[in-house]
């Protein structure tokens, strides 16, 4: 294989504009609100939070911000626990550490690849036995699915303890027509360049609880007390979106439904594409949910595949063609080494999908011939066999000469 010097590079999850953004952004500049707050800041929270059924939204730098808020307002802190979902992005567990908190993480299982009840049950048992009950769950709906959340609830209401739903990746899905992050004590959303819409950099909290939230706004200003001078009487922080971001956030919005359609389209097009060569198996959706489908992700049975995830990935990198390996589950990471971890069942999920796991290029403006493409590249890497009976035995037939017997 070699590197291909003239193709141009099909990036992973790139920001796709909608034309809309700009009418926002040059209000703002006209009439100088350009500084952080303002009516861009207002409007998008509003809309955010209609948008997902919430009471309050506040408007954030990023979503790490506003899962450290979250633990901020349930009063987390040295010497607590939280369990988290293991297969996700460092930044869902982060906000842990900062809080001086130890993290407990909790496999996924294969129906959603998200947070497995029958683990999360296994450590609250351990836990209530132990006298130490964690002070929040964060479950993580990953690549747009939803976790299996009437079974997570259940058992976070049975032990009352609070859910902050980390949506980041799933504005747009729905877990029985209940938007994704509607169902904590609260949701959090990401809108990183590489998300279904994007801010550029920011994120959003919501919740039904209002007093809540306004405890958050006040905390994300630095805990500016009411005052004619600066008094501050607790830690604050730095967290508040500006009035130019929260532009591009509302006309981003505008086009959300467009978005989802065009990732789940992707899908479709990758699925119908690859799904019946032996060995690869699609990210499932859960029967009665909509996953927006931001990432299209995959799991390869190198057995019966004949390639690896990683053969699969360093040939797609060589056709100049960006994909990722699936999530490395945080108790793997070095920086989690020692933490707590239940596996679901007699094995462990989330290790699984992360050595096998592909993200593929899911764009909402990726072209068809960028598709094309990936699929072709795909398909050469893999070279997928056929058998066919003979009178002298089985053979192996290569794809290119499935014709001469079928």
């Amino acid at each position: 294989m070699f590197k291909s010097k003239n193709k141009s590079k099909i990036y992973l999850s790139p920001p796709h504009l909608s034309g809309n953004e700009m009418q926002y952004i040059q209000e703002a500049i006209n009439t100088n609100w350009i500084a952080p707050l303002g009516p861009n800041v207002d409007a998008f929270e509003n809309e955010i939070a209609r948008y997902v059924g919430a009471t309050e939204a506040v408007a954030v730098s990023s979503g790490t911000a506003a899962i450290h808020l979250a633990l901020s307002l349930l009063d987390v802190k040295k010497g607590d626990t939280v369990f988290c979902s293991t297969l996700t992005f460092v930044a869902s567990a982060n906000p842990i550490l900062y809080q001086g908190a130890e993290p407990v993480f909790i496999d996924s299982e294969p129906e959603t690849w998200n947070m497995s009840p029958e683990a999360l049950e296994t450590a609250f048992r351990e836990a209530d036995y132990l006298g130490k009950l964690p002070k929040a769950v964060i479950v993580v709906n990953l690549y747009g699915q939803s976790a299996k959340m009437d079974e997570i609830l259940s058992i976070c209401n049975h032990y009352d303890v609070p859910i902050i739903e980390d949506a980041a990746e799933s504005l747009g899905s729905s877990y029985k027509e209940k938007p994704s992050g509607s169902f904590g004590k609260f949701g959090v959303f990401s809108f990183n360049g590489n998300k279904i819409i994007t801010t550029s950099g920011g994120g959003m909290l919501v919740s039904d609880d209002a007093v809540a939230i306004k405890k958050a706004r006040f905390l994300a200003t630095q805990s500016r007390d009411q005052a004619p001078h600066y008094q501050h009487s607790e830690i604050g922080y730095n967290y508040r979106m500006s009035n130019i971001l929260a532009g591009i956030g509302r006309g981003q919005l505008k086009v959300l439904e467009e978005r989802v359609m065009a990732k789940r389209i992707i899908f479709s097009k990758y699925y119908q594409a690859l799904s019946h060569i032996r060995g690869i198996h699609f990210m499932p959706e859960l029967e009665n949910t909509r996953s927006n489908r931001w990432l299209t992700t995959l799991i390869i049975d190198e057995e019966a595949a004949g390639v690896s995830s990683s053969d699969l990935l360093q040939y797609l990198a060589e056709e100049n063609i960006e994909a990722r390996p699936v999530w490395k589950p945080l108790h793997l990471q070095p920086l989690f080494d020692g933490a707590k971890y239940y596996h679901h069942q007699d094995r462990d999920v989330a290790e699984q999908l992360f050595t096998n796991g592909l993200c593929l290029p899911s764009g909402s403006n990726i072209s068809v011939e960028e598709m094309t493409r990936v699929v072709e590249c795909l398909k050469r890497a893999l070279k997928p066999k056929v058998y066919t009976i003979h009178p002298i035995g089985i053979n192996e037939v290569q794809n290119n000469d499935r014709e001469k017997y079928i």
